[in-house]
């Protein structure tokens, strides 16, 4: 238990901190008050302030060990994935010169479906659709083969292209 003479002391003592920490308080919004008027003076702003914070912060993480093997790393991901995207595009490329070429000088469907860059063609798409229809989940041949399917778009365009041209009636449609 604590006695009277101690109760008071304590209680004394308590005000005393109390008014320190009043007095401190006002000292230090002051304090704070004159700090804002030199940095009006001097023209540094809020923003600015903010400003400088940001690109410190930014400087000192990138020159942190992390960050630079995650660069590294991300970077060199990043180069491999260029090298490899643009690798695909050129065999794409390369395959579909090759069909164009074919198309143009043969300008025969069969022969063209008999190239070796349209059966090697054809097989990945296949193989391609029936990998994707396997992890997907089913193996219903619902699409037909892949020559089914260019087969029947080849006559829906025939269709199509037949359907858009009209022929003339008379010799006056004719000579217009």
């Amino acid at each position: 238990m604590i006695s009277e003479e101690e109760k008071e002391e304590l209680k004394i003592e308590l005000a005393k901190l109390e008014d320190e920490i009043s007095t401190l308080r006002q000292v230090l919004a002051a304090k704070e008050k004159h700090l804002v008027e030199i940095k009006q003076k001097l023209g540094i702003s809020l923003m600015n302030e903010l400003k400088q914070n940001f690109s410190k912060s930014w400087h000192d993480m990138q020159t942190t060990s992390a960050y630079k093997k995650t660069h590294e790393t991300l970077s060199h991901a990043g180069q491999k994935a260029t090298a490899a995207i643009s690798n695909v595009g050129t065999a794409i490329s390369k395959k579909f010169g090759d069909m164009s070429y074919s198309i143009r000088h043969s300008i025969s469907m069969p022969a063209m479906r008999n190239s070796p860059t349209f059966k090697s063609f054809e097989e990945k798409v296949e193989t391609t659709v029936t990998s994707l229809k396997t992890k997907v989940g089913g193996t219903s041949n619902t699409g037909g083969s892949f020559e089914e399917v260019l087969s029947s778009t080849a006559h829906a365009s025939a269709q199509s292209s037949l359907a858009g041209t009209r022929v003339p009636e008379s010799e006056e449609e004719l000579q217009c």
